[in-house]
């Protein structure tokens, strides 16, 4: 299955025959207080300058969240996709809990966007699935409904994702147009989260056919040397049908293209090798 996505000028294919896409999660300011405190001032720069910095670093597609306290994102959300469309040529994914939010970006976006997200609960179906049909996007669609996530049960992640792609495709929203998350969890807190969502994304995989997305990174969260679990997480997940993670790609792009050479989606390791020259070539200065 073959889900596109495009910027005014640039087009990508996520597919499971294809190397891995990776989703650039730096423009969100959870967790990052000079980002978020920029955001309340309506300053953009920071925005702008991790936008060049992620596709410099191997970022295919960029999710861009300007969601802090205090921050009007009706407002603010727009300018920030318009500003990273003028500083990058990739597709974007615009992430945002609030729709009128979301409404606004889309109708400033120049090709087909990911939307940031839908999940199961009736209140985020009924008001994010039109947004997705009017405007021609892809849908990332959280296995999370109003009973929460489901920790320990992968066939009720498996149920809430069906319902999303029933839903999504009683709307003639494309399957291929909604993009799976099975949701990672922190191992500081469950040991088996990890088995949990592995066998969430094989069951969607194999029941749907559909393009899986992921935060990985939330699966380190607490923990030490978190590039490293967050890599070897994220390379047992790509064998399990992830395509398109979203991921810091600074950190973690060479865990994917060894992954991805592993697994037969680098013909003659060419870009392995382009990336491993590049690091040798950066690192001599």
């Amino acid at each position: 299955m073959k889900t596109t996505v495009s910027s005014a000028t640039k087009t990508v294919t996520i597919a499971d025959d294809r190397p891995t896409v990776i989703i650039g999660e730096r423009i969100n300011p959870t967790g990052k207080k000079k980002l978020a405190a920029a955001l309340l001032e309506g300053s953009l720069d920071i925005v702008r300058q991790e936008a060049i910095r992620q596709v410099a670093a191997g970022a295919d597609i960029l999710d861009v969240n300007v969601g802090a306290a205090g921050v009007d994102e009706v407002a603010l959300l727009p300018e920030a996709i318009k500003i990273v469309m003028e500083a990058v040529d990739v597709p974007l994914c615009i992430d945002s809990a609030n729709p009128d939010a979301l409404q606004a970006a889309l109708e400033v976006y120049q090709g087909k966007p990911i939307v940031n997200s839908v999940n199961g609960k009736e209140s985020s179906l009924e008001r994010i699935l039109p947004l997705v049909k009017q405007y021609n996007a892809v849908v990332i669609g959280l296995c999370m409904d109003d009973e929460g996530i489901p920790e320990n049960d992968p066939d009720r992640r498996l149920a809430i994702a069906k319902k999303i792609v029933s839903r999504a495709e009683a709307l003639d929203i494309p399957r291929e147009d909604v993009l799976i998350d099975c949701l990672a969890l922190t191992l500081g807190a469950n040991t088996k989260a990890g088995l949990v969502t592995l066998e969430a994304m094989r069951k969607v995989k194999a029941e749907l056919g559909v393009n899986l997305t992921l935060g990985a990174s939330n699966i380190s969260f607490g923990l030490p040397d978190r590039e490293l679990l967050t890599s070897a997480f994220l390379a047992i997940c790509i064998a399990a049908g992830l395509t398109c993670p979203i991921v810091d790609a600074a950190k973690v792009r060479p865990a994917i293209l060894a992954a991805d050479l592993a697994l037969g989606k680098d013909d003659y390791g060419r870009r392995y090798i382009r990336a491993y020259r590049a690091r040798l070539k950066a690192q001599a200065g």
